[in-house]
């Protein structure tokens, strides 16, 4: 991961800097929105549990069952993309996977885009927005989906699926860290022990008990993983405070990105058209489609329509456990005892940094 990856105007940060809603989407992959944003379950979010303000959307009702429906929605997509990411590595390697799946992305968004303001609609909206936005979307496009992705698949790619997914999952943690150089961010007592107990978890899960087996011998794994999260943490900050419409912006980063990613697959690898490689294309086909497009779009609907943030936010620390029985079901992982432990240590961690 999809936040693993909404984006308002408005400010979504703190008074001293620090993000004060923070939720995913593409793999991860999406800005912030008008409470939160759904970018990915790649990169899953890291809610503000806290919160209790109102964030329907103006001139909507709250309808907090329809926000769970969404809500559980987005979340059983995030649960499977780990799965889905392994299952189209078996055929494809990761620069084919991320042409595959951003190009449909790409499509599943302007189909959003055209059914929500029809060809006139979305030519009025680009041209409406500033041009400096436009292009900070198209070079954010380069962290996301271009390098995010292609660290997070090759981690995926070098490690089991039970190792890679929980480890990704620090991302908010990352943020943390980076929001003290880049935000001015300071941080707490309670933030640090976050860190700690996050970090620990990445220790147990990839140690596997035994620091001299990291992760089976994959350091490099384990290493790419970690990066994955720092890139996903600079894009959610350079995204942070787009004013453009959250779907917008999003496409706009996978419009920039898809060249970038087609050339990378034209050098160093080939473009994946064999009729032998359709299991690994329809599981990078799901990839985009879901984990890419829709999830955010159904995380948007949930904190739209939701009477409180902190409902639908505490629903994503099921995402890795639920995750989980996918690998274990599909992949026939089996699921040792030390990615459980690491595991519930790293969500301890996220819950107590959003509670700090």
């Amino acid at each position: 991961m999809t936040t693993p990856h909404d984006s308002p105007p408005g400010d979504t940060t703190a008074a001293q800097g620090a993000p004060t809603d923070i939720t995913p989407g593409t793999g991860g992959a999406g800005p912030v929105g008008d409470c939160a944003s759904a970018p990915s379950a790649s990169a899953p979010p890291a809610p503000d549990v806290s919160a209790s303000a109102t964030p329907v959307a103006a001139g909507q009702r709250p309808d907090q069952r329809k926000a769970y429906l969404y809500g559980i929605a987005t979340v059983a997509i995030w649960s499977t993309v780990a799965t889905a990411f392994k299952l189209a590595l078996r055929q494809l390697d990761p620069l084919q996977l991320l042409l595959v799946s951003t190009a449909v992305s790409l499509l599943v968004l302007a189909a959003i885009l055209l059914v929500r303001h029809g060809f006139g609609g979305l030519a009025r909206e680009l041209a409406a927005a500033p041009r400096r936005e436009l292009l900070r979307a198209a070079l954010l496009g380069v962290l996301n989906p271009f390098a995010y992705y292609i660290v997070l698949f090759k981690a995926y790619a070098l490690l089991p699926a039970q190792v890679a997914q929980p480890v990704n999952y620090t991302w908010a943690i990352t943020l943390t860290l980076l929001s003290v150089p880049l935000l001015g961010h300071k941080v707490t007592r309670r933030e640090l022990l976050a860190v700690a107990v996050s970090y620990a978890g990445v220790v147990v899960i990839a140690t596997r008990g035994d620091v001299a087996a990291l992760a089976g011998g994959n350091v490099t794994g384990v290493a790419l993983a970690l990066v994955s999260t720092v890139i996903w943490a600079l894009y959610w900050i350079g995204n942070a405070r787009s004013p453009l419409e959250p779907v917008l912006g999003l496409f706009c980063n996978f419009a920039a990105g898809l060249p970038l990613v087609l050339a990378a697959t034209c050098i160093f690898s080939t473009l994946p058209l064999g009729a032998e490689l359709w299991p690994g294309l329809a599981a990078a086909a799901y990839v985009g489609a879901f984990e890419m497009g829709i999830a955010f779009v159904f995380w948007l609907k949930a904190m739209r329509l939701t009477e409180s943030a902190a409902r639908i936010g505490n629903l994503i620390f099921f995402s890795p456990f639920l995750s989980l029985v996918f690998i274990a079901l599909l992949l026939g992982e089996r699921i040792l005892p030390t990615t459980l432990a690491g595991l519930v240590l790293i969500v301890a961690g996220n819950l107590l940094q959003r509670r700090g």
